[in-house]
């Protein structure tokens, strides 16, 4: 008999992910895809949205006609700060911007000079962060291509915009509002006034809970189809449906990101300047956080070393935990230096010194552990930001971490007051989306 299944497509910036999950949530299959980045009409990378799409409605069709399988559910969980904006027929208006592209220095100051950038920041919980506050995105292109601007109709955030493949309801979701955008005003709970003033709230469809489906039929099968969440939020959800007692979550992957849904301290001036911000719970909450570009930060390291020394892509997989190389207490007889974080206060808080250079060692085991032990040093941070005064004593840990041993030993050893519990699979975020678009049907339900 075919097992029924829910389908989750959990959409990074690295890999696009497709799991199936049974009624226990086990899993029953996975496929990992990497498709080849575009450039947008100025040239810069991004993602590839029409071959993205092609794939993600392929997929659901093969699994629905290849009798194995019996499609129930079907959500979506992908990264934030980005649009999808679509014109009078439905059709995206412009490429799928890349979050890490630079908005031009001169719209920037005019929408702080006629918006304050503290007082703005502190009421929408979201750091300065250029393209990835994704309201920006909109003040963007309404000032710098007015002929784009003027076609477009609706605008969806990227989870919404995958579930509308297949639903064609337009809906706005909180997770996505929530998520450093700048659009949400958290003392007030409600769009931000700058956006209406800018006349750009209409953009946005009606608001619907987290839990929201719509029920379609796809080649011949009824399935329940979720409105989609933002991934790092999803993630949390996985956890929060799960227990109620306190607890923060350190989501891994190209962005590390510390969540503590238990406290309602408000965000301080130093906290913003640190990439402390808010997000959402799928219940409309604030939640404290912390922000760190841990995997990238990684990546890039790593690319060095394998350079340097000649290794494979893969070799640090085999390093083991050396305690000789890092000294956990005289960390100024480390060296390194993180290059790719964008957040020069905290760097300057844990490495005021440049002396990082990999050629200084003899072996990439020893140069990788310092990296390692750089990285580990700004998780603790990061987590120590996010918990704030919270009595919180019980961290859990997921995503694409998980599988580094090194990592997890040195954040145990610099968190020894602390309960660490690991997932054993990096599938949080695909969980986190499963259960919600269950829980209509499915203890445990949603408030």
């Amino acid at each position: 008999m075919p097992i029924p299944v829910t389908a989750i497509f959990d959409i990074g910036k690295t890999n696009k992910k497709f799991f199936l999950f049974d009624d226990a949530l086990r899993q029953q299959h996975r496929e990992y895809q990497k498709l080849p980045t575009v450039t947008d009409d100025d040239g810069f990378d991004c993602d590839d949205l029409p071959a993205l799409t092609h794939w993600i409605r392929d997929t659901v069709a093969r699994i629905i006609t290849d009798g194995k399988y019996t499609l129930r559910y079907l959500n979506f969980s992908t990264y934030g700060a980005t649009l999808v904006h679509l014109d009078a027929d439905g059709h995206p208006v412009t490429p799928l911007y890349n979050y890490l592209k630079t908005i031009p220095d001169e719209i920037v100051r005019e929408f702080f000079h006629r918006y304050p950038e503290a007082e703005n920041n502190i009421e929408t919980a979201s750091p300065s962060l250029g393209m990835l506050n994704a309201g920006l995105q909109l003040y963007w292109l309404k000032k710098s291509k007015p002929a784009v601007f003027a076609r477009i109709r609706h605008t969806l955030h990227f989870p919404q915009y995958l579930s509308y493949l297949f639903t064609g309801v337009l809906a706005s979701e909180p997770t996505s509002i929530g998520c450093h955008t700048r659009l949400w005003d958290y003392t007030h709970r409600r769009y931000h006034r700058w956006l209406v003033e800018e006349q750009l709230d209409h953009l946005f469809p009606a608001t619907v809970h987290t839990t929201h489906t719509s029920q379609v039929t796809l080649h011949g099968q009824p399935v329940t189809v979720g409105v989609g969440i933002h991934d790092s939020s999803s993630a949390l959800a996985a956890y929060m449906l799960r227990t109620q007692d306190p607890f923060a979550l350190i989501s891994t992957g190209t962005w590390s990101i510390t969540l503590n849904p238990f406290t309602h301290e408000p965000l301080s001036v130093g906290e913003l300047s640190r990439d402390c911000l808010n997000y959402m719970t799928i219940f409309g909450a604030p939640v404290k956080a912390s922000r760190l570009f841990l995997g990238h930060e990684l990546d890039h390291q790593l690319n060095r070393l394998n350079t340097l020394f000649g290794k494979e892509p893969q070799y640090y997989k085999q390093v083991d935990l050396n305690p000789a190389w890092v000294r956990l207490d005289t960390p100024e007889t480390n060296t390194f230096y993180p290059e790719t974080l964008n957040n020069p206060t905290l760097v300057h808080d844990l490495f005021p010194q440049n002396r990082w250079s990999p050629a200084h060692y003899s072996t990439f085991e020893e140069a990788y552990h310092q990296v390692m032990w750089g990285l580990a040093r700004l998780q603790v941070a990061s987590v120590r930001l996010a918990l704030g005064s919270s009595p919180i004593r019980k961290l859990y840990l997921d995503g694409g971490f998980v599988g580094n041993d090194i990592f997890l030993k040195l954040l145990q050893q610099l968190l020894p007051t602390y309960s660490l519990e690991v997932s054993q699979q990096p599938l949080g975020s695909a969980q986190g989306a499963a259960l919600i678009v269950r829980s209509q049907d499915h203890a445990p339900a949603v408030a």
